[in-house]
């Protein structure tokens, strides 16, 4: 999340599309994008008043200081939101009496499986930079998790669950897979979209 490189300082990126998340996701991060637009330019204004080097080094470091502590805000705020989104998941499991668990249709009636736009290496590579590392107590080198989803039929996931042994690498796996920026292609099975369950493998080196 954070811009650590010298030549990247002040700037600032939105990822305003048609985004995966569902509206708690998407809540949290357009605010704290604002609040990194509002920081951005405040500091941008202090970096060029500065005459010395010093001091514009010490801009520079009060910038990421307070970017890390907006960074550390901003995942509270997405575990709070992961926690409302699989409440309200269980809930609707529950009034709709839809198992939690099951087989995807069978794979000889499934005429195209669900994809994400670019394969999973892609989907890979975005779950990876929205993987905020710092909330992770690291008790290996290698991290590894399962993450298990639904494609649902307008493409959005829903009933995340990372299956690992580190239960904060699971939880921050959970959160950078709501927040990819796009949604999936549904599976189809005679011209209608269908639920389509997947397993993905994640593993991140913390070296």
């Amino acid at each position: 999340m954070l811009t650590k490189r010298l030549s990247l300082f002040f700037i600032l990126i939105f990822f305003f599309s048609s985004a995966q998340q569902n509206e708690e996701f998407k809540m949290v991060k357009n605010y704290f994008d604002y609040q990194r637009s509002m920081l951005n330019t405040e500091f941008r204004k202090r970096f060029d008043n500065e005459v010395t080097t010093n001091d514009k080094m010490a801009v520079e470091k009060d910038f990421h200081e307070f970017m890390r502590k907006l960074d550390s805000l901003q995942n509270n705020a997405l575990i709070h939101a992961l926690v409302k989104v699989k409440i309200r998941e269980d809930l609707n499991q529950l009034q709709k009496q839809v198992p939690s668990s099951g087989n995807n249709p069978e794979k000889a009636k499934v005429s195209s499986n669900a994809a994400y736009p670019g394969g999973f290496n892609s989907m890979r590579q975005q779950i990876a930079e929205r993987f905020y590392t710092n909330a992770v107590l690291a008790d290996h080198k290698m991290m590894r998790t399962d993450l298990l989803f639904v494609v649902e039929r307008d493409g959005s996931i829903t009933s995340v669950k990372a299956e690992g042994d580190n239960s904060t690498f699971n939880r921050q796996a959970e959160i950078a897979l709501y927040l990819l920026p796009e949604k999936f292609a549904p599976a189809f099975i005679n011209g209608t979209a269908v639920r389509y369950r997947f397993r993905l493998p994640l593993s991140m080196n913390f070296e």
